[in-house]
């Protein structure tokens, strides 16, 4: 190393002892005892992901650890990554081997008939090949009577399937989806428009197209009727990227009239989402075991919010906050001090003037905090853009984020509401009055390990670093960041990943908004986190969604 380069070492590292012992100086830190969370799992939960992205798989289990459940997912090997299927005969082995008296399952129709969410959107399941999983999961609860199966399917999205081919086809099949969509709700349409744009889709796209909705209904109906004879304890479907008006719609208005007609309608829920719904499933399955019904208080940064439809909803933002707080077996009440949780939404779009208020939602959600009222903050943005969420307001009023319950922004309102909401829920299932001392403070501290990963995937790697991540891409050649070629750039596309998130944690673990000392409730306690570390990684070949692992380290603060 030349005596240049050593020197500026050497500065670099007296700048960065000057900076500490600066911060040192004005934010006194309070006396740490360091401690490690442990606890034996109180219950099992055997899970069959949607899909092997993090959301669906990773993020249960770590949200599983909040209350105490070891949720047991099946061999990697089994699972579909990206385009390829799941081993859909190895997973239905996998459970039967695996499945015990008593047990719970969170089931992926998905991933147990087509091999998952992408699968399913392309792939078809004959008659015969839906009739073969009713009579697998018939005999799967025979077999364990006493295990509750709780199944989820996701409805078919707007977008045609990509084995009908041709971009001018498949937009003007978006366009007539919109116009039927919108006509079968009782609207008005340019009835001449529709007939124009359905003259320029050949006969075979549109019967794919609409078929694959047929099909979808049929295998919904036969799972009704299952979760109507007790095979399944609950079923919940879930339309993926909704929107108001589309043929979509006209399936989701067949099942409601199969629902409705059944007699399992108080077990049966219609959502809006997908890649939340394992994460909610088990929140409802936990307060079902408790006999726990959160009553939740939602609350807005500014009336206009309520009504709000953010991108790819097919419904208002209270409308999902509704739909999620009854799927995790909650009820809402009108007013904070009724609540046993507040549950706080932003839906800021910079076009519509709504910035303004997120000054009023800081001042709101400091009074919140300061009452030790569980607060989840759901942080939306409109444009997707670092400019329009709470979150950098936050950080720099000094606001102590550690004091959240939870904390979303990431993806679609159904996504960030019922992330949020699941893991709130199950928080404050992890300190009732039946928990030790010690369970509760591994409870706090694994609910707050989940919410700093929140953080740092949904603000600052959604929101600040993604952008110029793909434009570096770009620079390289890349054409589509939702398609890349990690087998051969897996390792510069990783290390440019890792130290933009290298960077952000290094001064977002100097906040006081990190370091603030929080309550373990129910107890005397407090704790404070020391140190945060974490590492990431893209679990498929695109940028639009990481597998990021946080790593707090925690100490007891002595009085």
């Amino acid at each position: 190393m030349s005596k240049r380069k050593r020197g500026l070492l050497l500065l670099a590292l007296l700048l960065a002892l000057a900076l500490g012992l600066w911060h040192l100086a004005i934010h006194p830190q309070p006396t740490l005892t360091p401690v490690a969370s442990e606890r034996a799992p109180q219950g099992r939960v055997l899970l069959v992901p949607l899909d092997s992205r993090p959301p669906c798989r990773a993020h249960v289990a770590a949200l599983g650890r909040i209350a105490g459940r070891d949720v047991v997912t099946p061999p990697g090997a089994l699972m579909d990554y990206y385009s390829a299927p799941g081993d859909t005969a190895g997973l239905r082995a996998w459970l039967q081997e695996t499945i015990a008296p008593g047990d719970t399952v969170l089931l992926s129709i998905d991933q147990l008939l087509y091999g998952g969410l992408l699968a399913a959107r392309e792939h078809t399941a004959t008659e015969t090949a839906q009739d073969a999983l009713v009579a697998y999961l018939r005999a799967l609860h025979a077999a364990q009577p006493t295990a509750r199966i709780y199944a989820f399917s996701i409805l078919p999205r707007l977008t045609p399937q990509d084995t009908i081919d041709g971009y001018e086809e498949r937009r003007v099949l978006i366009a007539y989806s919109r116009l039927v969509g919108r006509e079968a709700a009782g609207l008005a349409i340019d009835t001449a428009e529709r007939d124009r744009l359905r003259a320029k889709i050949s006969d075979a796209s549109l019967a794919a197209y609409e078929g694959h909705f047929d099909e979808n209904a049929r295998l919904n109906e036969k799972l009704i009727a299952l979760t109507e004879d007790g095979t399944l304890a609950r079923l919940v479907l879930g339309q993926d990227d909704g929107e108001p008006y589309g043929i979509p719609n006209i399936e989701k208005y067949r099942l409601q009239q199969a629902i409705e007609a059944s007699g399992a309608r108080a077990r049966v829920t219609l959502t809006h989402g997908a890649d939340e719904i394992a994460q909610t499933l088990l929140a409802a399955c936990v307060n079902e075991q408790q006999g726990f019904s959160p009553r939740v208080f939602v609350a807005y940064a500014e009336p206009a919010a309520a009504a709000r439809v953010m991108p790819y909803m097919a419904v208002s933002v209270d409308a999902t906050a509704d739909e999620k707080i009854r799927l995790i077996g909650g009820r809402r009440v009108d007013t904070p001090e009724d609540a046993d949780l507040v549950l706080y939404l932003i839906a800021s779009d910079a076009e519509k003037g709504s910035l303004d208020a997120r000054a009023a939602a800081c001042t709101a959600l400091s009074g919140l905090v300061e009452r030790e009222k569980p607060t989840a903050l759901v942080d939306l943005s409109k444009h997707f853009d670092a400019r329009e969420p709470l979150l950098p307001l936050l950080l720099a009023r000094d606001f102590p984020l550690t004091r959240l319950t939870a904390y979303a922004g990431w993806n679609t309102t159904s996504n960030a509401v019922g992330t949020a909401l699941a893991e709130a829920s199950l928080a404050l299932a992890a300190q009732r009055p039946d928990t030790s001392k010690e369970q509760r403070e591994a409870g706090a501290m694994a609910n707050e390990t989940f919410l700093q990963g929140r953080i740092l995937e949904d603000y600052f790697y959604l929101k600040e670093d993604i952008d110029p991540i793909n434009r570096a891409l770009k620079k390289a050649g890349y054409t589509n960041t939702a398609d890349l070629d990690l087998e051969h750039n897996h390792r510069w596309a990783t290390a440019m990943l890792q130290r933009r998130l290298a960077a952000q944690v290094a001064v977002y673990k100097q906040t006081r908004s990190l370091r603030a000392p929080f309550p373990v409730p129910g107890t005397d306690e407090m704790l404070a986190i020391y140190d945060l570390r974490a590492s990431a990684g893209f679990p498929w070949p695109r940028t639009f969604e990481i597998d990021l692992t946080a790593q707090p380290f925690f100490a007891r603060v002595v009085p």
